[in-house]
């Protein structure tokens, strides 16, 4: 029973990562030597003295990045098997094609790419808010990645794993309008009560205007994200009790939706 998990594990890897088809039938057996340098590959990331430093991963993209293998004892590939456990295992292609609205190649290059960055097959906060800090490298980011890691760990483990990330993935550029505006609530609700209050609106304009930086064209005027606070309450809380709900966020959204239609067609 324990072997067969293993080749179950390793199929469903070669399978998301595009190495393996399942229409060609499962290649021959992999020889001792051959286990050695596929798990061997997959260790670098399940001990702390294989990661990168943190200047490393913000100076140098993914594919010049030290390259620092676990020393392990050559003959055990028992030893091997066991840490490679520790990398999480993502769920198989079929059933991620189920869940989300991405294609099977689509999958594949997600994969790889979520791979190349996170080797152990999730993603923690700290983590996050490195990559994402490679795509603002004019502000700070970090508040903002907090508030977007929170919404992408959907059941507050304190990690994102390659599910995960396709599954808010897939809301956000595949969803329905519905769907995405209560992916949007979601990530400005952010002690998850069920309401947006002004001080969570503040705080999410705030960690955008950070991630902009300081030195936009034109000038940030500080007072500006407590102005768009004002402007979205205004336009948001229709019963005027000082927070925002699902219903209202949601039929306010789908208003000003329409009326941007009507106004592009007229």
């Amino acid at each position: 029973m324990r072997g067969q998990g293993r080749k179950e594990s390793l199929s469903d890897s070669r399978d998301l990562d595009g190495s393996y088809d399942q229409l060609t039938g499962h290649p021959p057996g992999p020889t001792k030597k051959a286990l050695k340098q596929r798990f061997l590959k997959l260790l670098p990331c399940c001990g702390p003295q294989a990661l990168p430093s943190v200047s490393e991963t913000l100076a140098a993209p993914a594919s010049l990045r030290p390259h620092r293998p676990r020393p392990l004892d050559p003959d055990s590939v028992e030893d091997e098997f066991e840490l490679s456990t520790v990398c999480h295992r993502p769920e198989g292609l079929e059933q991620l094609q189920e869940q989300t609205k991405f294609t099977r190649k689509e999958l594949q290059v997600l994969y790889r790419g979520f791979k190349n960055e996170c080797p152990s097959g999730i993603v923690n906060e700290e983590n996050f808010k490195q990559i994402y800090s490679q795509f603002f490298p004019q502000g700070d980011s970090s508040t903002y990645a907090t508030f977007l890691f929170n919404a992408f760990d959907t059941n507050h483990d304190g990690s994102v794993s390659f599910e995960d990330f396709v599954a808010g993935l897939s809301v956000i550029l595949r969803g329905t309008i519905d769907d995405r505006l209560n992916w949007a609530f979601n990530l400005y609700d952010l002690n998850k009560d069920g309401c947006i209050t002004k001080e969570e609106m503040l705080d999410i304009m705030k960690s955008i205007y950070d991630m902009m930086g300081k030195y936009t064209y034109p000038a940030l005027r500080e007072e500006a994200p407590r102005e768009h606070v004002e402007t979205f309450f205004q336009k948001m809380d229709r019963n005027k009790d000082g927070v925002v709900t699902i219903e209202e966020f949601i039929e306010s959204c789908q208003k000003i939706w329409r009326h941007g239609v009507s106004q592009g067609f007229s």
